[in-house]
C-alpha cells in the first residue's frame, strides 16, 4: 500500500485519512471473523465446519492455479496450425522481393506446433463467381483453409447478380490448379479461372493503380502499357479517328466507353478509339471503371513526353544528343527524310519512297509507342529510333541519315530502345528489314541477345528475346541529363 499519491509544491503529500479508514476496516474484519469463529466453534459441529471450509478454500486456490497455467494469455506461436491463417513467415513478406525465396514457389511453415516442417508453396491468381448472400464468401474461405491455402489478398467485383471474387493465394505445391478449382466449386464458386502468379501480384491493388497513374501522368506513351498491366494479359489497339470511320464494324466509342464482355472500347484522347481485348477472361464493371479513369487522366493532361536527354560522344565527329521525340518534331523528321537517299528510305519503310512522310504521324505519336531522336548541336535530327506497340508484340525500327551512318548512332539508339522494352515488361522485340541491310543485322547482333532470323521473299524478320539484359546497351534512357 502506497501512502504517497501526489506532490504539492514539489513535496510528497501523505493521506493520513486513508490510513485511518484502512485500519478501521481491518479491525472490523478481525472482529467479524472472531465473532463467526466463536459462533461456529461453540456449535454442535463447529470444528468440523471450520476444517471443511479450509479444505474448500485450498481446493479453490489449487484449481485456479492449474486453470491459469493451462490457458495462458500469451500471444500465439508462429507455427501454422493448418487453419488457413497467415503464418508469421508470410506476414513478414517471406516470399516477397528481396527475401531470397522465389515468389512463385516458396517455403512456408506447416504442421502442428514444434514439429512443423517447411512446405513448398506456389502463388496463384484465382477468380470465381459466388452468390451475393451472407456466408458465401466465408464458406469459400473455409474450404480453402481446409486445404492449407493461404489467402494473401482479395478483391471483389460486384455484378448485377452475384459477385466475382479475385484471390491471390499461396497454396502447397502438391495442390494443382485442378484441385483448387474443384475445392472452389464444392464451396459454391462458379466460372472459376486460375493462373500462376508472380512477385508483381504481391503489390496491393491501390498501390499498383497509383503507380500506373503516376507513370501515365509523366509520359503519354505509358497509357497502353499501364492498361496492359492493369488488366493483365490482353491485346490493346489504338485506331485514329480517320481509321475508325473507314473500317466497318469498328464504330466510334462514346465518351463514357463501352463494355462488351471480353472487349473494352474507350474514347482515345485524340478522338480515336482504344480497343482492349481479353478473350480468355471477361472484363468486370470494376475493371472497366479503372481503365476509363486512367484514359480520362491521360486526356486531361494532354500531350507530354519526358524532356531528359543524353549526350553521346561518337568515335568520329561532334557529340550528339538523344532524347524523346513526338508529333512536335514532325517538321524536323520530314527534313531528315529529304536528306536521306532513296536506298536508305527504301530499306527503312519497305515501300514507295514517296510515301515515307505519311508514316511519320503514326510513328511520332506517343499513343503507338516511343521514339528517340539523335540530334546535332544545332538541333538537326540525324537519326530516329522507334519502339512500337504491335498488339501483343513490340517492333523496333531505325533510320539514320546517310552522312551519319557507320558511326554507332544506330547501335546507341537500338540499345536504349531495348532497355525501354525491358523496363516495359516486353518479352521480345522484332525488327523487319531487308536481308541486304547489313547495318541493322550488325546492330541487332551487337545486343548480345538470343536472336531468331526468318527470311521470306527478301524480307528479314529478326526477333530478340529479352530474357537477359543487353550487354551492349548503355544506361537506360533518361537516367542522365
Amino acid at each position: 500500500m502506497s501512502d504517497v499519491t501526489r506532490k504539492r509544491h514539489g513535496r510528497p503529500v501523505h493521506h493520513w485519512r486513508r490510513d485511518v479508514v484502512e485500519l478501521a476496516a481491518l479491525f472490523t474484519a478481525v472482529a467479524a471473523a472472531d465473532a463467526v469463529a466463536n459462533l461456529v466453534g461453540h456449535g454442535p459441529d463447529g470444528p468440523e465446519l471450520l476444517l471443511l471450509s479450509a479444505v474448500i478454500l485450498l481446493a479453490t486456490v489449487g484449481f485456479h492455479t492449474w486453470w491459469a497455467r493451462r490457458h495462458t494469455h500469451a500471444p500465439p506461436g508462429t507455427a501454422d496450425t493448418g487453419t488457413g491463417t497467415r503464418s508469421a513467415h508470410a506476414e513478414a513478406g517471406g516470399s516477397g522481393p528481396g527475401s531470397g525465396v522465389p515468389p512463385e514457389t516458396s517455403t512456408a511453415p506447416s504442421g502442428d506446433g514444434a514439429g512443423a516442417h517447411a512446405e513448398s508453396t506456389t502463388l496463384w491468381r484465382l477468380r470465381t463467381t459466388v452468390r451475393d448472400t451472407p456466408g458465401s464468401l466465408a464458406a469459400l474461405c473455409t474450404a480453402l483453409a481446409h486445404d492449407r491455402v493461404d489467402i494473401l489478398s482479395l478483391q471483389t467485383h460486384p455484378l448485377a447478380e452475384g459477385t466475382i471474387d479475385e484471390f491471390l493465394l499461396r497454396a502447397p505445391t502438391a495442390l494443382s490448379a485442378a484441385d483448387l478449382t474443384r475445392t472452389v466449386a464444392r464451396a459454391g464458386g462458379s466460372g472459376t479461372w486460375i493462373e500462376r502468379a508472380d512477385a508483381h501480384d504481391l503489390v496491393d491493388a491501390p498501390t499498383r493503380i497509383l503507380g500506373l497513374a503516376t507513370r501515365t501522368a509523366l509520359d503519354a506513351a505509358e497509357l497502353p502499357l499501364a492498361l496492359r498491366q492493369l488488366l493483365g494479359r490482353c491485346t490493346i489497339r489504338s485506331l485514329p479517328a480517320a481509321s475508325v470511320g473507314e473500317r466497318a464494324g469498328e464504330g466510334t466509342a462514346p465518351v463514357e466507353g463501352v463494355l462488351e464482355g471480353t472487349v473494352l472500347r474507350l474514347r482515345a484522347p485524340e478522338g480515336g478509339v482504344i480497343t482492349v481485348e481479353r478473350p480468355h477472361l471477361p472484363f468486370t464493371p470494376t475493371e472497366f471503371a479503372r481503365a476509363r479513369a486512367l484514359v480520362e487522366l491521360d486526356t486531361r493532361l494532354g500531350p507530354r513526353i519526358p524532356r531528359e536527354q543524353d549526350v553521346l560522344t561518337l568515335p568520329e565527329g561532334p557529340d550528339i544528343t538523344v532524347r524523346r521525340a513526338d508529333a512536335g518534331d514532325l517538321k524536323a523528321a520530314k527534313t531528315m527524310h529529304e536528306r536521306c537517299s532513296k536506298r536508305t528510305l527504301g530499306m527503312r519503310y519497305h515501300g514507295p519512297v514517296n510515301d515515307a512522310d505519311r508514316y511519320l504521324n503514326h510513328l511520332l505519336s506517343p499513343r503507338f509507342g516511343r521514339t528517340l531522336a539523335a540530334r546535332t548541336a544545332s538541333g538537326r535530327i540525324v537519326g530516329l529510333g522507334h519502339l512500337l506497340w504491335d498488339g501483343d508484340e513490340t517492333e523496333i525500327a531505325l533510320l539514320v541519315e546517310d552522312e551519319w551512318q557507320r558511326r554507332g548512332i544506330g547501335g546507341e539508339l537500338l540499345g536504349r530502345l531495348v532497355s525501354m522494352a525491358i523496363d516495359a515488361g516486353c518479352e521480345s522485340v522484332y525488327a523487319v528489314t531487308q536481308s541486304s541491310n547489313t547495318g541493322m543485322v550488325a546492330a541487332m547482333r551487337g545486343l548480345n541477345l538470343p536472336l531468331d532470323f526468318q527470311i521470306e521473299e527478301g524480307t528479314l524478320v529478326i526477333t530478340a528475346r529479352l530474357d537477359t539484359t543487353p550487354v551492349s546497351s548503355q544506361v537506360p534512357y533518361g537516367s542522365r541529363r
